[in-house]
Parts: C-alpha cells; structure tokens; sequence
C-alpha cells in the first residue's frame, strides 16, 4: 500500500512549512497556535501537523475585496478578550 501513497504529495505540514505556505513566519503561526487564533492543527505522535486543506480554510477566512469591506475574520496572533453580553452593551453607548 506504501507504494500507492508515494506519488501523493504530502497532506500535512509541520509548522515551518505550513508558515512559509501561509507566507507567515514561524513564530507568528506559534503565537497563532497558543492564542487559539491560527489555523486548526493536529498533534501527531507528539508533533504539531497542519492539514494544507485546514490552511487554506483559515487563510481564506480572511478574504476582503477592498479596503472598505468590513475586517475579515482572521484575527492579529495576539491575546484577545472575549467579549461578553454586558461589555457588547456598555460599548454600544
């Protein structure tokens, strides 16, 4: 059966080669991963895999087509708050 899955090109990432298919730096998909901002991932015996289709996904999140569109979903790889009911009614004032 190995033999079939040879010409398969490969269907998870490690985290260098998944940040350089998102044009990312390293650390920046790390931080992504410990804010619970980035892409879903998969820990494989231990090691940290992204699954190209889930890279995608996130980075297609994302997509704007112009500078007025309302921000894509993709968050900056920073703590973020989470927003409660009574903060979203004390903001709208």
């Amino acid at each position: 059966m190995s033999a079939n899955l040879a010409g398969l090109p490969p269907r998870f990432l490690r985290t260098p080669e998944a940040a350089r298919f998102l044009g990312l730096s390293g650390r920046t998909l790390e931080k992504h991963r410990t804010y619970g901002t980035g892409p879903a991932y998969r820990k494989l015996g231990g090691r940290v895999v992204y699954a190209i289709d889930d890279l995608q996904a996130w980075a297609d999140r994302g997509a704007v087509t112009s500078t007025s569109d309302p921000r894509g979903a993709v968050l900056p790889a920073k703590r973020h708050q989470a927003t409660t009911p009574a903060q979203a009614g004390r903001h709208a004032r």
